[in-house]
């Protein structure tokens, strides 16, 4: 049986969240889906130990408040289906479809991850999964961690692997002091975030925090046991139990490319002032239309959800606050991207044996003879694991300067069972 929605959310972050409390709010039928077990995103993930911060525990009050919100957890977008359906498939239900009038995009950012030597040890992860880690019950009491990469993330990781017990005996980033610096000026005009950089680095106190620095090499025999790091033109060499080592974020943009919706250079989700995406009845909010942090999700997410349920209109005062408020915190996560894009160092490819296709062992150097994305798939196994090309993906993308590839459902492996209903569910709302 198809459930049909006025409005569904793909995302359960601070954008889907928002938006879909605000469509519940104007009376529309809402269904929210998400592949984490629990709503929160990457920002609010909870876990053992890690209860509903508190402008989370209020969106989700807000939203079992209303009789018209289905909340669908722990599933995921494996197809389209036509012009306004998808397919899904829940840990709980297994395949279903369902249709939709309106559609709101909030699929969040992932994780760019550069392949290095030693990056497939065990105990080598991004600088985000480390938190995810963290937060699901992984213990890190007293380990000797090494942060890397580069942007805020890090510093979310390190006080998030400090409050665990962790050593954290290096944070590395590669953007150079200059930058780093004018952006920690800038944080002047948000005194709010200028307190919370303070509260999570605690000054840096009793750590190394090194800047135009990079990740060169992980070592270990069952496990890492050995970082290199490039500082200038000389190698350190630190002993540790784990690296966490993220460039950044990138925007999930797999079902927005599926339904033909217009992408930028940046690989963003286009959008317009209130957050329609070039496809009628689709919108987008938060990271998926560019990085710009958690605050700027929410009024994002916000936005779509009161223009998507057809009452924005009806408040004239709000939409211009909310516009305002979505400028304010563009403007913050441009500054941003500017103090932390990625030089030269961290877009030079690693030598030809560095593995950059970690789900099927495709080498830099068999990737690096291919012509494009398709040429290499011909020739190798890249890109075609469980990943789906997502995280070598990026790394060809910057280091060749591919495009990425167009996805094909399934988007995710997915039963058998849940395939084969998707040739009896309908294509179209009714």
């Amino acid at each position: 049986m198809t459930q049909h929605f006025d409005i569904v959310v793909i995302g359960g972050g601070p954008a889907g969240l928002n938006a879909a409390r605000a469509a519940a709010h104007a009376g529309a039928t809402v269904a929210q889906v998400d592949d984490n077990p629990r709503a929160g995103g990457q920002v609010w993930r909870q876990g053992p130990g890690h209860p509903p911060q508190a402008p989370l525990h209020a969106l989700l009050a807000a939203l079992q408040s209303q009789p018209n919100f289905t909340d669908w957890p722990s599933t995921r977008v494996i197809a389209p289906l036509g012009a306004q359906g998808l397919l899904l498939e829940s840990a709980e239900h297994g395949g279903m479809s369902i249709t939709y009038d309106r559609l709101i995009l909030a699929t969040g950012a992932r994780e760019r991850l550069l392949p290095f030597p030693g990056w497939t040890l065990p105990g080598v992860t991004g600088a985000g999964a480390l938190q995810a880690l963290i937060k699901g019950g992984m213990p890190v009491r007293d380990e000797r961690i090494v942060i890397a990469g580069s942007g805020p993330l890090l510093i979310a990781a390190l006080a998030t692997a400090r409050e665990a017990g962790a050593r954290v005996i290096a944070v590395v980033e590669q953007a150079w002091a200059a930058d780093v610096a004018r952006f920690g000026v800038s944080l002047l005009r948000e005194p709010a975030k200028l307190r919370q950089a303070i509260g999570l680095t605690r000054g840096f106190r009793g750590l190394r925090y090194w800047t135009g620095s990079i990740v060169r090499e992980a070592r270990g025999a069952q496990r890492v046991q050995q970082v290199t790091i490039r500082r200038g033109e000389r190698d350190v060499t630190l002993a540790c139990d784990r690296v966490a080592c993220g460039y950044g974020l990138l925007p999930n943009i797999t079902v927005a490319q599926a339904l033909g919706c217009a992408i930028n250079d940046a690989g963003e989700i286009v959008v317009d002032d209130q957050q329609r995406t070039s496809i009628e009845r689709v919108y987008a909010a938060g990271e998926c239309t560019g990085i710009g942090g958690a605050e700027l999700a929410c009024v994002e997410g916000e936005i779509a959800g009161l223009v998507a349920s057809g009452v924005a209109d009806a408040l004239p005062a709000a939409l211009p606050a909310l516009v305002a408020q979505r400028a304010r915190w563009r403007a913050f996560g441009a500054r941003v991207a500017a103090s932390f894009a990625l030089g030269e160092a961290a877009r030079t490819p690693p030598a030809d044996a560095t593995l950059l296709c970690r789900c099927e062992d495709v080498s830099v150097g068999e990737v690096r003879r291919c012509a494009d994305w398709r040429d290499a798939k011909l020739h190798t196994r890249y890109g075609m694991g469980p990943c789906q090309g997502r995280i070598c993906g990026a790394a060809a993308s910057l280091y060749f300067g591919w495009p990425a590839a167009e996805p094909r459902p399934p988007f995710s492996p997915a039963q058998l069972g849940t395939l084969m209903s998707a040739a009896e569910a309908p294509t179209a709302a009714p």
